[in-house]
């Protein structure tokens, strides 16, 4: 033994990419996807105020991104030496580069979520402590908000870069899997951020930022079912190993999970939920939720979906 870290085995039963990967791809979407949308509004709209959506994002961003990397540890062979991903590295690995873009973005959500939860940190005496921690970190708020943006959008894209390199898995070696993984990432990260500022952080189901975000989850749905079909038609018309994968798509348990899973409720749930939603504000309530819940599941689906389907069906 040379005491290397084996990153195939732990809890993953001799499978290349596990359910604790399928979990870390899905919590490392939701965190990136929903800080890009805080940001981008924030920047958009050059808001300077803590938003209850803002509040969400950040606290989302940052408790979604320590589970998933939880996941990546628990799958190591030996997750006491997880530390040895953070001291060295291959800039060769697209592993070790998304670990050093992830070791740099982890601690700037903790500052953005301390930043973004002043008021609420202040009114609790226990932990006016960090009052003064945050007065520091106002002086690089402003930079450390572009920085945490860039790198947002990066994770979101990482982990499809990430399983991409598997080279003899047709469904998952594609270059369209990055953009794929942006989108859908954006799609559920808004999501859960909404449902968040609305039920935790009080926020008004119908503000300025709700009409912003709801405005833009058509073309971001769009954009998914286009980088879908466009994975499904390379796979249809490449060669006979890509088109045997093709199979996942219409037969077994997998084709399950795409169809329902990921084209029923991540898709068509959100759609028909918007169509019948009426002008009551208790209905309309409810079917935010609804549609929140629908696009998240949807999007642990279509993770399940590219990660397993894509290695049962191989070269």
């Amino acid at each position: 033994m040379d005491g290397t870290i084996d990153f195939s085995m732990g809890l993953s039963e001799g499978v290349a990419w596990p359910w604790p990967i399928a979990v870390y791809l899905f919590f490392a979407g939701i965190s990136g996807g929903a800080l890009t949308c805080a940001m981008v509004i924030r920047f958009y709209k050059n808001q300077t105020e803590n938003t209850p959506f803002y509040k969400a994002a950040a606290v989302i961003s940052f408790v979604t991104i320590s589970l998933g990397m939880l996941c990546l540890v628990l799958d190591l062979t030996n997750p006491l030496f997880f530390w040895r991903i953070l001291v060295f590295y291959n800039f060769n690995s697209v592993m070790s580069i998304g670990v050093l873009a992830l070791s740099v973005y982890i601690p700037l959500t903790a500052v953005i979520s301390l930043l973004a939860l002043e008021d609420e940190i202040r009114s609790v005496p226990v932990l006016k402590i960090l009052v003064p921690i945050i007065e520091k970190l106002k002086a690089v708020r402003k930079p450390a908000e572009v920085i945490v943006l860039i790198l947002a959008l990066s994770v979101c894209a990482y982990t499809g870069f990430l399983i991409s390199a598997l080279i003899r898995f047709p469904i998952i070696n594609t270059s369209v899997l990055p953009a794929l993984f942006i989108a859908s990432g954006l799609s559920a990260g808004a999501a859960a951020a909404k449902m968040a500022a609305v039920s935790i952080f009080k926020g008004d189901l119908h503000s300025s930022d709700m009409k912003l975000l709801h405005g833009a989850e058509w073309p971001i749905m769009f954009a998914e079912i286009m980088f879908l079909f466009m994975i499904a038609t390379s796979l249809l018309t490449g060669n006979a190993g890509a088109q045997s994968a093709f199979a996942a798509f219409h037969s077994g348990v997998w084709a399950n999970v795409f169809w329902l899973g990921v084209v029923g409720v991540g898709f068509v749930g959100p759609i028909l939920l918007n169509f019948a939603t009426s002008k009551s504000f208790s209905h309309s309530a409810k079917a935010f939720y609804v549609s929140g819940l629908c696009s998240v599941s949807g999007m642990m689906c279509l993770r399940l979906f590219i990660l397993y389907a894509g290695q049962h069906f191989a070269i």
